[in-house]
């Protein structure tokens, strides 16, 4: 009775065990996603070429990942405790943006070099504050027991591998985007099936010298008895256009 009862405890334990770590699994496959397109989002709007506008378009961009991994992991969505650790870990990163917004205010050059920096940046910043949130929640925390002081250091741990990240999907942007220009510019050298046809070219009328010697060689097939009168006829009406 004893090892029936152990061995349906530990049964028991490994069905609990499985299904938690299931959930675990499917959560964090959902929160990476989450992650990812926020850091898309992110490097959009820290493309924007409006000093200040990008840095707000930003912060907004974190603030919603957070709302919705707070949502995966079933936690408490609190806003003004949302800002507040966006703002603590982030602090530093903002003032870089910041500078990179002020570098777009140089015509051409600085606009163009500043939008890209501050995109990488951008999307290095939301990627290492997804990757903290979700460490945190993963080990059973709440947004009201972030300890923003503690987890800097895997802040900017995270943040230095989300450069890489935010490059490569900038890299994969740019090569999907030129494939779908290579389509479309195939498509607009096939021709389509169900277009209608183009109208010939109207032929070149004959001149008054080429319908006299078109006439003239028809006479000589019906002197010769190679065509008939009817024949003669028809062909005539053809050559002066009647």
């Amino acid at each position: 009775m004893e090892d029936f009862l152990k061995t349906a405890a530990e049964g028991l334990k490994n069905k609990v065990m499985k299904e938690y770590n299931d959930l675990r699994q499917e959560r964090g496959k959902h929160a990476e996603t989450i992650i990812r397109n926020h850091i898309l989002f992110s490097m959009g709007a820290g493309a924007i070429p409006v000093p200040v506008a990008d840095i707000l378009a930003v912060s907004a961009s974190q603030l919603d990942m957070i709302r919705q991994l707070c949502k995966v992991y079933d936690q408490d969505f609190h806003e003004t405790q949302g800002k507040a650790i966006v703002s603590s870990l982030t602090t530093a990163t903002l003032a870089r943006l910041g500078a990179g917004s002020l570098a777009k205010m140089i015509p051409i050059v600085g606009s163009v070099v500043g939008s890209v920096a501050n995109a990488i940046m951008s999307g290095a910043s939301t990627y290492a504050l997804g990757q903290v949130f979700k460490s945190h929640f993963d080990t059973g925390g709440t947004i009201l027991d972030f300890d923003a002081d503690r987890l800097k250091k895997m802040y900017k741990e995270q943040f230095e591998k989300g450069k890489k990240v935010a490059e490569e999907l900038r890299k994969q942007q740019e090569a999907k985007k030129k494939a779908e220009e290579a389509i479309v510019d195939a498509d607009e050298l096939v021709p389509d099936k169900n277009a209608p046809e183009p109208a010939p070219a109207a032929a070149k009328a004959p001149s008054d010298s080429e319908v006299i010697n078109r006439l003239k060689e028809l006479g000589e097939l019906k002197a010769g008895g190679i065509i008939t009168e009817e024949e003669f006829d028809r062909m005539k009406k053809r050559i002066i256009g009647d």
